[in-house]
């Protein structure tokens, strides 16, 4: 089902003020050399739910990166709220996920480069998970 107009246009508006927050809380809290983007925000069609996808480089900090943001999404929504609230009538719960995409695509990448071929033999690849 393709999203509706309203809500690519509150994904957007959270995604770019997402950034922001996240870059901004980042850097306040001393982490040197960490960057995290956000990759996209789906938004249900009820407009209550918006499922937001980091992409936190490097890699292996994370897991460690999305449980102090899961942790700390009271704060999120509420300065979200606050930056959001000539646009916004209701800030939706959020939810934040890893976006594993760009090392899914560097994992066939290696592959097709090295000896074994995940083409020929596609056990090799992790299965994706759809979320």
């Amino acid at each position: 089902m393709e999203e509706s107009q309203r809500q690519k246009k509150i994904g957007s508006v959270l995604q770019r003020d997402l950034v922001e927050v996240l870059q901004g809380a980042a850097t306040q809290g001393g982490m040197q050399g960490i960057l995290i983007s956000v990759s996209k925000v789906r938004v249900t069609v009820d407009l209550s739910v918006a499922k937001v996808y980091l992409s936190i480089f490097p890699n292996e900090k994370a897991k460690e990166l999305l449980d102090g943001i899961k942790s700390n999404t009271p704060l999120i929504r509420h300065e979200l709220a606050q930056r959001t609230k000539n646009q916004l009538r209701r800030m939706p719960n959020l939810e934040f996920f890893v976006d594993d995409s760009l090392e899914y695509i560097d994992q066939i990448e290696k592959s097709l480069k090295g000896k074994e071929n995940p083409i020929k033999d596609p056990d090799i690849l992790d299965k994706r998970k759809k979320s």
